[in-house]
């Protein structure tokens, strides 16, 4: 059986590439080392392994059901939240008085990623919950942290996000559900919410909602929403569970993939008052949801890659052991047949995944370096890394959920039949990443983010930060060997990407706003392969200068790294032409059709 993520490739991403050992330097992790690190990851691995990846196609075949009201799962689910719970994951990053071990957020991603591997849908409840306890040592008053975030930390509760309903999907700004004053500080809540994910189950003692809602009177439109705490079951002063706070299960979401994630039809108010808190201030609910939001949006993008990952590890498996056909310049119908790996398209399908799920790495770890800066980084720099986290955003979330599919098509393509079928997991991985790109906004969403909010933010300042980095990386990189072809490949789409921001930016008040956002996607799609280009190139550079003094299995590696940099290069890179042409020339070919003309 193929391993789940290349442990070889998460210690180059952190530690040559990104130089996480180096962060005890910052008072915040004195206390740590790189061998700290490493035995918090091997204990991801171990815990992920064995009680993860252990029932990852049973909850795939055996989906959360309804039995006398209760969702139903299988037991190796709860097997797996204890685990990680004994584990000290869920509060892993939080301070020490809360008992955490104040692990900077690239290393938590890399231990999240080990679950996100192993067992997509189990992984779901720890991810919803870590973000929700995020989101209240935020925003939440120390007696709402009291009350509801350390239950999270403990991993004896867990947390969800509440944000669509049936009639609005992602148009938040149409939300109905209310918030009544009480009069003693807390809100009666009714109304329903749609496609809840963890929103039912017995895994846990309670469940914290964190739901978006409508204070009576106020404005409609964005403006007028806030955010509450709404547990499952009332908290009784001591900080026990109490009666039930008529928060009811109204159906179950049957999904294509992440099966082993429940995902509901939520009613709040029926058959009874539910009860919730406000956190934060009154109409800021949707500022503060987005830290959840932003948040989820970088883990579903590693969530992608690491499924993308495992399916071009179990496609790489494959292709090693299976024997069909020969070379085209063998002439003897009788000789040996050879491994299917030497075969050209098998080899370009296999460049195709690994330049995809690599790169993809490099990407979703960067970003969670940037909210490591933002934190604890240097105070003069950290005005411009919220920028530049805030621009890469959307393309952390969008480009990994769209290129790893990509990447798990080729992996069906190298299996040939058996790709297809249940005998293998890649079909499962397919069904499961294809969620990804609607979890947490559409690409349509993250393309009208990027063109219309991001790339614009404190008059484009992000973006040129952007290019300022990817200007020294590419000086940094001269006289490297094997590294010119990258490096002009990149620098040209860079310049093709500068040309049309400045094209299509320079007519947005001729346009207006819903033609300026017609080829928002292909803005998402530029610059989307252009950073992916710059974190080859800086794999490549560290390849580069460590290839000459490497032994063993590092000379394969590194090597491996330079082609897969060639490859994104010459076959992927300029891609970027016709995104960029279609950008900078506001065809108006979708803004025009009409809906009778299909």
């Amino acid at each position: 059986m193929a391993p789940f993520l290349s442990r070889r490739d998460l210690q180059f991403q952190l530690y040559e590439v990104l130089d996480t050992a180096s962060l005890p330097e910052r008072p915040r992790f004195a206390e740590h080392s790189r061998e700290v690190y490493d035995d918090v990851l091997n204990l991801a691995y171990t815990v992920a392994d064995r009680y993860f990846a252990n029932h990852t196609r049973e909850a795939d075949l055996n989906e959360p059901h309804i039995v006398d009201g209760k969702v139903r799962l299988v037991p190796s689910v709860q097997a797996a939240m204890n685990a990680f719970r004994d584990a000290g994951f869920f509060s892993a990053h939080h301070d020490e008085e809360l008992g955490g071990l104040q692990l900077p957020w690239v290393v938590m991603q890399a231990v999240q990623a080990h679950f996100q591997a192993a067992n997509m849908g189990s992984s779901g409840y720890p991810f919803l919950t870590i973000g929700n306890a995020n989101l209240q040592r935020q925003f939440a008053t120390p007696e709402q942290q009291q009350r509801y975030m350390l239950p999270l930390l403990e991993g004896r509760w867990f947390g969800t996000m509440a944000l669509s309903e049936p009639h609005a999907g992602s148009g938040l700004a149409d939300i109905t559900t209310s918030a009544t004053p009480r009069g003693d500080g807390t809100y009666s809540i009714q109304g329903t919410k749609m496609w809840i994910s963890g929103g039912e189950h017995e895994l846990s003692e309670n469940i914290v909602h964190l739901v978006l809602a409508r204070i009576k009177g106020a404005p409609a439109g964005v403006k007028g929403i806030s955010l509450f705490i709404v547990p499952r079951y009332r908290v009784n002063a001591d900080g026990s569970v109490g009666e039930s706070n008529h928060v009811v299960l109204a159906g179950l979401n049957h999904k294509m993939g992440y099966r082993g994630t429940t995902n509901t039809l939520l009613n709040f108010g029926e058959g009874g008052e539910t009860i919730g808190e406000l956190i934060g201030e009154p109409g800021r609910g949707l500022s503060a949801m987005f830290h959840m939001m932003n948040e989820a949006r970088i883990g579903v993008g590693m969530g992608a890659v690491m499924l993308g990952y495992a399916g071009y590890l179990a496609s790489l498996e494959y292709a090693r052991e299976r024997r069909q056909g020969r070379h085209a310049s063998s002439k003897d119908p009788n000789g040996p047949m050879v491994s299917i790996i030497e075969h050209a398209d098998v080899k370009r399908l296999l460049l195709r995944q690994k330049s995809f799920v690599e790169g993809g790495l490099a990407l979703g770890l960067y970003a969670s370096s940037l909210v490591d800066d933002l934190a604890t980084g240097p105070e003069e720099g950290r005005a411009d890394t919220a920028l530049l986290l805030d621009l890469l955003t959307p393309i952390v979330k969008s480009w990994p959920s769209k290129y790893s599919q990509e990447a798990l098509s080729d992996a069906i393509q190298v299996l040939g039949g058996a790709g297809y079928t249940r005998d293998y997991p890649i079909e499962m991985y397919y069904r499961d990443n294809r969620l990804n790109p609607i979890h947490e906004g559409t690409e349509g969403i993250q393309g009208n983010d990027l063109l219309g909010r991001k790339v614009t933010q404190a008059g484009g300042r992000g973006l040129q930060v952007l290019l300022e980095r990817m200007q020294a990386d590419l000086a940094a990189s001269e006289g490297l060997e094997r590294l010119d072809e990258i490096r002009a490949a990149l620098q040209t789409a860079i310049s093709q990407c500068q040309a049309a921001f400045r094209a299509i930016l320079g007519r947005a008040a001729e346009l207006g706003p819903d033609l300026f956002l017609a080829n928002a996607n292909s803005a998402l799609e530029m610059l989307g392969h252009t950073v992916v280009g710059w974190m080859w190139l800086r794999q490549a550079m560290v390849a580069a200068r460590a290839l000459p003094a490497a032994r063993g299995d590092d000379v394969a590696f590194y090597q491996g790294k330079l082609h897969a940099a060639r490859f994104f290069a010459v076959y992927e890179l300029p891609k970027v032409r016709a995104h960029a042409d279609l950008l900078a020339s506001a065809d108006p070919t979708t803004h025009e059709m009409r809906g009778e003309w299909f």
